[in-house]
């Protein structure tokens, strides 16, 4: 307040100065100083324009030694968050400068005694000026606001960098158009009545920025994807967190610390996998197979089926499925002697099989409430795939990777206790062997 003051008084003094035609004016006085050989017809006019441009030099001088480093002392005197964010984006500095500019915009038409032409250049360049000062004042004042959003928002706060960044370049081709009109000392609608072939270019230069734009509002709108969220897409090789959405560019950091850019548009042309449902769950998925070497299928004996019952997670499926086994044999087997195609008897990989879900149900790390089931695949020339279709109570990569190793350590080593063999293709080891006993 103080400054506009201070400049408004200068500037109505100096006004004075100029238009005060009965006494000798100031500026003919310094003219007076100057040698006889530099004196000429306009010296008049251009002590004139030094002075106002000496003036808004000393403006500038002031805000920038001065004003400014007073706003960075009651930053450090001040707590309040929004005061920091816009200094640290330069809000007020940017709309201090353009205090000198006003001073020249102002003053120059004081100056007496200058052609027209000059006059009207000068102030068409102080507007362009202002125009593009005006423009990074509003440019300052989106940053702050994004800044102090992404202080503020939660995590599962949409991302509104694209927006921010679609304002700047919606400012800055106002500005343009403004800036452009302002120079050749036309109204914008002149150059808005071409818009069409402007159009053209525009869509020509900024055709990835248009189609990035389109991407970016539909993937903030539909909650497609924020930041943090891990996502595949392996077109780009991106296999990692997104940190960053912009207007043009989305940057996934991949688990070995690389980033992976992306352009926005080939969001909506390509497909990507994004795994924030497994995280919100609170569980990540197991789906892996055992195959169970075909050949080691059978029947269990009575002796298998006494010590296995042994085993608290197979006590009770065994005695009920035994009773079962028993009722059905009893009312359609007719002798004792009939073949187990005409009755029913439990098979290694069935017991197996019950075994697995009961180890997977009294697991302290496994998600109850979460799909759980233990399946078995079509067979192959690589045996019988056990699937294990299951979830675990973290999605950090390390403890799941370590939760899952350790259950299928279990199931890999207790495999052979229901008489079954794992399959795995023959190596060079066994060939040798085989050759030596054939030896």
């Amino acid at each position: 307040m103080m400054i506009q003051v201070l400049i408004q008084e200068m500037l109505i003094s100096f006004s004075g100065l100029l238009n005060n035609a009965a006494q000798s004016s100031l500026l003919e006085q310094l003219a007076g100083i100057l040698p006889e050989e530099m004196r000429g017809e306009h010296t008049v006019a251009a002590i004139g324009l030094f002075v106002i441009f000496m003036i808004a030099g000393i403006v500038h001088l002031i805000i920038r030694y001065w004003i400014i480093q007073l706003l960075h002392k009651l930053d450090e005197k001040t707590v309040t968050e929004w005061y920091a964010v816009i200094l640290r984006h330069k809000l007020p500095q940017r709309a201090l400068f353009m205090v000198p500019l006003v001073v020249i915009y102002n003053g120059i038409n004081l100056v007496p005694e200058f052609h027209e032409d000059v006059t009207s250049f000068i102030v068409r360049i102080t507007a362009a000026a202002m125009i593009l000062v005006g423009a990074r004042v509003f440019d300052a004042f989106l940053s702050s606001i994004h800044t102090l959003y992404l202080m503020n928002a939660s995590k599962d706060s949409a991302p509104i960098k694209s927006y921010i960044q679609l304002g700047k370049v919606i400012i800055y081709i106002m500005a343009g158009f403004f800036i452009i009109s302002s120079l050749a000392d036309k109204s914008p609608w002149y150059f808005l009545s071409g818009i069409g072939a402007i159009m053209a270019i525009i869509l020509l230069l900024f055709r990835d920025t248009l189609l990035s734009l389109v991407a970016s509002v539909q993937l903030t709108n539909n909650d497609l994807i924020r930041v943090g969220d891990w996502i595949e897409m392996p077109q780009f090789g991106a296999d990692g967190d997104v940190i960053d959405i912009a207007l043009n560019t989305v940057q996934v950091q991949n688990f070995d610390k690389t980033i992976s850019v992306i352009p926005t548009h080939k969001f909506l042309e390509h497909s990507f996998r994004n795994w924030r449902g497994m995280q919100e769950a609170g569980g990540r998925r197991i789906m892996r197979s055992i195959n169970i070497d075909i050949s080691s299928i059978r029947f269990l004996t009575i002796n298998e089926i006494e010590r296995l019952k042994t085993s608290h997670l197979l006590k009770d499926y065994i005695e009920s499925k035994m009773d079962d086994v028993h009722a059905y044999n009893k009312k359609h087997l007719k002798t004792s002697n009939s073949t187990l195609t005409n009755g029913r008897w439990l098979t290694n990989v069935g017991t197996f099989r019950a075994y697995v879900i009961e180890y997977l149900k009294k697991h302290p790390r496994s998600k109850k409430e979460l799909t759980m089931l233990v399946r078995q695949l079509e067979p192959t020339d690589k045996g019988l795939p056990l699937q294990v279709y299951a979830f675990v109570d973290t999605t950090v990569w390390a403890e799941y990777e370590g939760i899952q190793a350790d259950m299928f350590d279990h199931l890999l080593a207790v495999a052979p206790e229901f008489g079954l063999s794992i399959y795995q293709e023959p190596s060079g080891r066994d060939f040798r062997e085989l050759s030596v006993v054939r030896g």
